[in-house]
């Protein structure tokens, strides 16, 4: 009996070794003559190797078989390879195991009916993912070259008006009295030359972000809200919005190492070890929070302060390149871009940049002087006598009269002269030679 069954297993071997090249030739299932009508295999039949399970008949292979298999089109450059084994028969029934492998040269070539509509899907979210990636990237590296604009002006203009800088601290930190030469003669006579650019350092540190995110903020606020409001051209009220949200933003961010900057300089500062002693002690004995004194003041400062001088600055240059002599120059930039220098590639001009930039810097240190020498005040105050804002600028009233919230002003307005003019003049340069593009 058990030799019948073999003999038996062996023609049926051989019958679907034939069905499958028959299969591969064609891509065609042939159809069976026992079966009378098609059937759904059932989920025992399609997961044991039961005699009509795996394959319903000697010479029918299933659609689940067939579709992995090469059209008819496809390039066989290599002659398929076929193995089939059949175990011994145990009980009446045997295991069948059928194989094959072949070569193809089409490298695109795909075996389903849906893979070529597979590929072209995934084709496309690949491509839409690579462009997301380089609109990512270059936004990232345009807002790097833009915040790196800010810091160069700032470190530029921040280095060349210390001194100036230097003498304004004296009168709003130290409370001096004396008149301008005679301090500047006592500071040379004390410290020497470079006793002027004393604190530059960490002046640099605080200024250089500060500078960097309040230039990004308010270009890209300004041309947010000109884009939300569906504007061509930002307004007055736009262009004041954005600088007082600039403001804001950059003094959240940049507060901490101002605070550390005003105690280095105050009396005894010079004791606590540069700007990591500073800071060790200030979180020692104050905590953490003692870093963001003046913080509402400060906030109260700098969001006019913000509005005023890059409202200003942006009112005035609008003003220039709508009149003819603006409108004619820009024409002429336009036809000669391809000759003209960085500077030459200013739309104000050089002398017309640093004018307007001056003009802002002062505007906008007269409107906000008061809230200056009040947030000093705040950041030299200990724990045991600190004072809230309004009690603190109270107190400057009640001691200097109301002169004393202006003490300093005029080295104040000296350092601030120059210190826009060069400020806004790096930075319209440095967007220049960077190739900043509009956010």
């Amino acid at each position: 009996m058990q030799n019948v069954v073999l003999v038996n297993w062996r023609e049926r071997k051989a019958s679907i070794v034939e069905a499958a090249v028959e299969a591969i030739n064609t891509n065609t299932i042939p159809e069976t003559k026992t079966r009378t009508k098609e059937r759904k295999p059932t989920m025992r039949e399609q997961d044991w190797f039961f005699p009509g399970g795996l394959f319903l008949d000697a010479h029918t292979l299933p659609s689940s078989f067939t579709s992995f298999l090469p059209p008819p089109s496809s390039s066989l450059r290599q002659p398929l390879s076929f193995k089939c084994f059949c175990s011994t028969p145990i009980g009446g029934a045997a295991f069948l195991s059928l194989s094959f492998s072949f070569n193809r040269t089409a490298p695109d070539q795909s075996y389903g009916p849906e893979s070529a509509h597979h590929k072209r899907v995934q084709d496309h979210a690949l491509s839409e993912h690579t462009h997301k990636l380089q609109v990512n990237g270059s936004a990232v590296l345009n807002m790097t070259k833009h915040l790196w604009a800010g810091v160069v002006a700032a470190m530029v203009s921040r280095t060349f008006v210390a001194p100036l800088e230097r003498l304004k601290l004296e009168y709003i930190v130290r409370g001096e009295q004396k008149s301008l030469y005679e301090l500047i003669q006592t500071i040379a006579a004390s410290q020497g030359l470079k006793g002027f650019w004393k604190g530059n350092f960490v002046n640099i540190l605080r200024t250089a972000p500060f500078k960097a995110i309040n230039f990004y903020a308010y270009d890209t606020y300004r041309n947010k809200l000109t884009r939300m409001l569906g504007n061509e051209e930002s307004t007055n009220f736009q262009r004041f919005v954005a600088g007082a949200a600039a403001g804001i933003t950059a003094t959240l961010l940049c507060l901490p190492m101002d605070t550390i900057r005003t105690v280095m300089v105050a009396p005894g500062g010079e004791a606590l070890g540069g700007v990591i002693g500073a800071f060790r002690h200030m979180i020692k004995t104050e905590g953490f929070f003692s870093l963001y004194k003046g913080l509402v003041p400060s906030i109260i400062s700098m969001a006019p302060s913000g509005a005023v001088y890059y409202g200003i600055y942006d009112i005035l240059k609008s003003a220039y390149l709508h009149s003819p002599e603006g409108m004619k120059r820009i024409q002429n930039m336009k036809e000669e871009v391809q000759e003209l220098t960085a500077l030459e590639q200013l739309e104000l001009g050089p002398l017309r940049t640093l004018l307007y930039g001056a003009i802002a810097g002062c505007c906008s240190e007269a409107a906000t002087y008061p809230f200056e020498v009040v947030r000093r005040q705040l950041q030299m105050q200990v724990r045991a006598t600190r004072l809230n804002a309004l009690a603190t600028c109270i107190k400057i009233v009640e001691q200097g009269g109301v002169g004393a919230l202006y003490a300093g002003l005029v080295p104040s307005l000296l350092q601030v002269l120059p210190s826009a003019a060069i400020s806004y003049f790096v930075y319209e340069f440095m967007k220049i030679v960077l190739k900043v593009e509009s956010t």
